[in-house]
């Protein structure tokens, strides 16, 4: 993923610097040096990124879904 696609991301989600280093997990100074080019996009935020465009949330055992 490059800094391009990140922006081409948040404008898709309608995200804000803030919502999107939210959705993320990080800090909005961490998401705007990503964006920014200035700290290289990792596997994980790519894949955080295309989590939460497909709908998906953070990672729940499907055996215990039933037992809540």
């Amino acid at each position: 993923m490059t800094s391009d696609d990140l922006r081409a991301w948040q404008s898709a989600m309608g995200y804000t610097y803030d919502t999107a280093a939210q959705a993320l997990g990080i800090s909005r100074s961490g998401y705007a040096k990503l964006v920014l080019g200035q700290s290289p996009i990792d596997k994980r935020t790519g894949l955080a990124c295309a989590a939460l465009a497909a709908g998906l949330g953070e990672w729940a055992d499907p055996a215990e879904r039933g037992s809540r």
